[in-house]
């Protein structure tokens, strides 16, 4: 009797912890449905910066982008592009932004998925495919491409097979 009171205590005092947050840590919102990090990005300094500032000199700004599918009251999703910056003190959002074109769609986000599962790109930028449906009685969704090229260029269309 005393043996699986002892093992449920301990099993307690381990586990605790592990599920614990800390009280300013807001917790991830239910109406999130699909979230992929992927891609990467890169800011240089500017020349005219690094004049100014001849004695520190400027790093780099890194980081990757993050696709993120929130659930709406009606089951259609907002789909947010966010760059995400490597900082010495952790991941911090750079940018967040509603990506429009599937605002229009009113979809129903039915997956994410990254180019490359492996999370090593040899070239900056992302290639994601969202699936989705416009209507939740078809059976099959629509693949539709999120293209940031080396530059930042943002391209978002229907994919083609």
């Amino acid at each position: 009797m005393i043996r699986p009171l002892f093992a449920t205590a301990l099993a307690a005092l381990v586990l605790v912890p592990l599920c614990a947050r800390a009280e300013d840590e807001p917790p991830v919102p239910a109406t999130i449905t699909f979230v992929v990090s992927s891609g990467f990005w890169e800011e240089l300094p500017d020349a005219e910066d690094d004049a100014e500032e001849a004695t520190a000199p400027q790093a780099a700004r890194r980081g990757y982008y993050k696709l993120v599918a929130e659930r709406q009251p009606d089951g259609t999703a907002l789909v947010h592009l966010q760059q995400i910056e490597a900082t010495p003190d952790g991941p911090k959002i750079a940018s967040s932004t509603v990506l429009e074109e599937f605002s229009a769609l009113k979809p129903y986000v039915t997956d994410i998925r990254p180019e490359n599962s492996a999370g090593i790109t040899i070239q900056p930028g992302l290639f994601a495919t969202v699936y989705l449906k416009t209507d939740p009685a078809v059976a099959e969704p629509e693949s539709w491409t999120v293209l940031i090229d080396d530059l930042g260029d943002i391209k978002v269309e229907r994919a083609t097979n």
